[in-house]
């Protein structure tokens, strides 16, 4: 009897660019539904907070694992979340409870960001808050293997190129490619 090793399937990364356009995305969306719920008063909104994260919790959690670990903007520029078991990239998007403990972390790093947009006006100091998210970017930034930032090591996530998608970003570089030629 002899073993064969099954050969792993290459799952090329997500590129960073993709990434953050992907998360702002999501972002705005969960921003705008949140800004609505907001008024003109100067302080800290608890409502506006709290359907920011009911959004964000819909949008990266629960249409993320009924939707083959792809978001809105994850969709948009053809990326998708997967599992990593042992650092080998299995095909398949985490549980339930991963994905709401991962999005929780991502979720207050957001959180502090939109509070950093409606306050940078009144307090410059505010941008303190962009902090817990610049060092959890900077992680993927700094791994050039598995472009995984803080809370994908954490978690064991990744986030590869998925061929189900918009190709949004594709998209607006034929655009602009079209609109440069058409300029001449």
């Amino acid at each position: 009897m002899t073993l064969v090793k099954a050969t792993q399937q290459h799952y090329p990364k997500g590129d960073i660019t993709r990434r953050v356009m992907a998360l702002a995305v999501d972002f705005c969306g969960a921003w705008l539904l949140s800004s609505i719920a907001g008024s003109s008063q100067i302080g800290i909104q608890f409502v506006q907070i709290f359907v920011f994260i009911f959004a964000w919790l819909i949008f990266r959690v629960v249409v993320v694992y009924n939707n083959q670990g792809q978001s809105l903007g994850r969709w948009a520029f053809d990326l998708k979340i997967l599992e990593v078991i042992n650092g080998q990239i299995v095909n398949r998007i985490p549980q339930f409870q991963t994905l709401l403990l991962r999005e929780g972390v991502i979720c207050l790093s957001s959180l502090l960001l939109s509070i950093f947009l409606g306050n940078i006006l009144l307090n410059p100091a505010a941008i303190v808050l962009l902090l817990p998210l610049i060092i959890d970017g900077g992680a993927a930034l700094s791994d050039t293997q598995m472009r995984q930032a803080f809370h994908d090591r954490f978690f064991r996530t990744i986030i590869v190129s998925s061929r189900r998608g918009y190709s949004l970003d594709i998209k607006i570089k034929r655009l602009v490619e079209k609109f440069q030629r058409n300029v001449r």
